[in-house]
């Protein structure tokens, strides 16, 4: 019986410190702006669903362990979407050139200058994460569907364009399904909570 919680403890100790070096990685990839090396935060993402799917049991460990689990998860859902999102930005937009302020910038009908829309996109996403991960932790994902709606209303005025209606859309869907997915490894049977 010590042997299989030894066993357990270091199966749940080895998977913390992957979800933080994942972590630890995708915060490089923004900082450099490197968003491919983000791709690593896959792996322990991956590999929590397949234990959740298959409904692969590790034996409780100690509560601190879940708990800190469940918060790398949820570090990695804030920080990881970011770089992940802009990845999956960079190939839809196929040289669409970014602002200086980090938006994209568009020529509306009889404009002669192009203007910079969607600024701030990475604060939001921040926030956006953040709140997805928390509703879906304390049980009220209908939070969701608040979040998508405040995004929505805030961003309408700068809808005007076909490449920004497309930027937002590719955008929000990427950051939501990354942080709903991160969420529910925290709540599911299986996962970090459970």
């Amino acid at each position: 019986m010590v042997i299989l919680g030894v066993i357990s403890t270091t199966v749940w100790i080895v998977s913390i410190v992957l979800v933080l070096g994942a972590l630890a990685v995708s915060i490089v990839a923004r900082r450099i702006n490197e968003p491919l090396i983000a791709l690593v935060a896959l792996l322990p993402v991956g590999l929590a669903v397949l234990k959740i799917a298959f409904q692969f049991t590790i034996p409780e460990p100690a509560h601190v362990l879940n708990v800190f689990s469940a918060l790398s998860f949820a570090a990695l859902a804030v920080f990881a979407g970011g770089p992940l999102t802009t990845l999956v930005l960079k190939r839809a937009s196929r040289g669409q050139k970014d602002g200086e302020f980090g938006g994209i910038l568009v020529q509306g009908k009889g404009e002669r200058t192009s203007r910079e829309v969607l600024r701030g996109g990475a604060a939001i996403g921040y926030l956006e994460r953040t709140a997805i991960v928390a509703a879906i932790v304390v049980g009220h994902p209908e939070v969701v569907a608040a979040v998508i709606a405040i995004k929505g209303l805030g961003r309408f005025s700068e809808l005007d364009n076909a490449e920004a209606r497309e930027r937002f859309i590719i955008g929000t869907l990427t950051s939501f399904l990354w942080a709903a997915a991160c969420g529910a490894i925290i709540v599911l049977p299986g996962g970090s909570l459970h």
